[in-house]
């Protein structure tokens, strides 16, 4: 058992496993929603925070796990995340109230921080040669992605014949072989070297975080000038503001600010957050664009939108060559690129009745691009950070991964609703012919209708418009309500993914400008190399030791 221990590609192979677990989460709830709603009697802002407990514990939690990993060892880590992880999941599937799935959503969130970083930190110890751990990388964001596409699919087919809850117990026997699978090959490294807990900076991480995520969550829904929005990202700014001081002066910092100097470091995670940006937003309108304009269940909703994940897998797996050629500035770079022609394409082309082959193309494109960037960027910072502090490194990552998703879909569904709201606003008037041809009486039997909670219902959605449309009596009336909300709609979208399109082109130009052509060591920019030297990290059992670390 020892000899199968040292074998880096199985504990790939569980480490991909574990990852997979945290990936699957991040789309398979969403599914599921409906059903919440309907069996727990959660209303649309218990829904929301559903969803958003987990991610603010999640985002906010990370840093900290990630030092802590380095700390008390990867594999320790791994395997208590994985353990609260699977706790948090069977709570889930057993709550009776929203209040009791929120607050177990939240301790989910806290097994998640623990996994993630761990997973590539661990990853980045075993794969100590440079090509060998870009190969590897690749593997990794080929498995989350992945996990991010099957998620709607199983969610679908889970719901298709059981609970709501499956949705949270398909993640038991994910863990299981998890643990199972870490402890027998999978070898435990930690910074030897590392000094003691810099506490002041993990009260101040986790804050500041807690309250930029909180701000981008709560701006998507009350709007970006709402008081409690502007009061969290205040507090946002104070908190990480002193974190970046204290980081800066202290003697054994969580998160050395040198790291920054390293445009490796610097300029992937700034990629990745632009490109996460653009992933989560794009695929939350999709979403709703399957399911509420062309009428398609949760299921076949998945299926539609499963091409941008595989696409996204492949390219990830081919994109550590195409780095080895062209180096991690072109790769990112040119994926970037690439992306946005997708969307680019996606937004010229979208409309109420597109022909889905259009959209495939656009999602494959899209895909290719997203691969080619994710990948090299993600090993651009692993590669960039010393060997002792890869739980820190993959724990940034991680973070920027999770603040862009959430900015995405904060911001790209901002300019959608704007849209939206304008185009559906004169339908409220009822000065429309389809209105102004009707019988006097009926008019206004439609007018005295429309009470304010059926307009707030109509400007809060298209699914809000659609169940207003269903229960007007005059066919010719529904079916106008309902297009209109569905064109306005595919408008907004339209507009938020033009947007997009530009925000992927300025991650190019920004990847071209800043991101050195191959991924610089931290001993390059002034970083200490003592705690990069294998001598100082512990020999990690599943590769017996490891070389030194060369060019990337």
């Amino acid at each position: 058992m020892h000899e199968l221990r040292r074998k880096p590609y199985v504990c790939l192979l569980f480490i991909c496993i574990s990852l997979l677990v945290i990936s699957l989460d991040n789309t398979i709830l969403n599914v599921a929603l409906p059903a919440i709603a309907e069996h727990l009697g959660a209303s649309v802002s218990d829904l929301q925070w559903i969803v958003d407990a987990y991610i603010l514990v999640f985002a906010s939690l990370l840093l900290t796990m990630g030092s802590t990993g380095d700390r008390v060892g990867r594999k320790k880590a791994l395997q208590v995340g994985l353990a609260l992880f699977g706790l948090g999941s069977l709570a889930a599937a057993l709550s009776t109230s929203t209040e009791m799935l929120i607050a177990t959503r939240a301790f989910m969130g806290i097994g998640a921080a623990v996994i993630m970083p761990a997973t590539l930190s661990i990853l980045t110890a075993t794969f100590r040669e440079p090509k060998e751990r870009a190969r590897a990388i690749a593997v990794w964001a080929a498995v989350f992605g992945l996990g991010i596409g099957l998620g709607p699919v199983i969610g679908g087919l889970l719901l298709q014949h059981f609970h709501w809850g499956s949705v949270f117990l398909i993640n038991l026997p994910i863990v299981v072989v998890a643990v199972i699978g870490d402890h027998f090959f999978v070898g435990d490294s930690r910074d030897e070297s590392a000094p003691r807990p810099d506490l002041p900076g993990v009260v101040l991480s986790i804050t500041g975080l807690f309250a930029l995520v909180y701000g981008i969550i709560k701006a998507g829904t009350d709007g970006w000038a709402a008081p409690n929005v502007l009061w969290s990202f205040g507090a946002a700014a104070v908190l990480l503001g002193a974190f970046a001081l204290w980081e800066s002066r202290t003697s054994n910092p969580m998160l050395p600010v040198r790291f920054f100097r390293n445009m490796s470091f610097t300029g992937a995670n700034v990629a990745l957050v632009l490109t996460m940006f653009c992933l989560f937003g794009s695929v939350f309108f999709l979403s709703q664009y399957f399911q509420s304009v062309q009428g398609y269940t949760a299921l076949e909703t998945g299926l539609r939108l499963l091409p941008l994940s595989l696409v996204a897998m492949v390219a990830a797996i081919l994109s550590a060559r195409v780095a080895e050629r062209l180096g991690t500035k072109i790769t990112v770079g040119m994926g970037l690129l690439v992306a946005s022609g997708g969307m680019l394409f996606m937004s010229r082309l979208a409309a109420v009745d597109s022909e889905y082959p259009i959209v495939l193309t656009a999602l494959c494109v899209t895909g290719v691009g997203l691969g080619l960037t994710m990948s090299p960027a993600t090993n651009s910072v692993m590669g960039s950070v010393p060997l002792g502090k890869a739980g820190v490194g993959s724990a940034m990552n991680d973070t920027t991964r999770q603040i862009g998703g959430a900015l995405g879909v904060a911001a790209l569904g901002t300019i959608m609703n704007n849209v939206y709201l304008a185009r559906i606003e004169p339908l409220l008037d009822l000065k429309d012919p389809v209105f102004t041809s009707l019988p006097a009486g009926t008019l206004d039997l439609i007018r005295s209708s429309m009470t304010p909670d059926v307009l707030d219902a109509i400007r809060s959605g298209i699914q809000g418009a659609h169940i207003v449309a269903d229960r007007v009596p005059i066919p010719s009336v529904a079916q106008f309500i309902h297009d209109s909300a569905s064109t306005a709609f595919v408008s907004g979208m339209a507009d938020a993914l033009f947007v997009a399109t530009f925000v992927m082109l300025a991650a190019a130009l920004f990847a071209f400008a800043i991101l050195p052509a191959r991924v610089r060591l931290p001993e390059e920019v002034g970083g200490d190399v003592a705690a990069d030297s294998p001598g100082v990290e512990s020999r990690d059992s599943s590769d017996g030791g490891g070389a030194r670390r060369g060019e990337g």
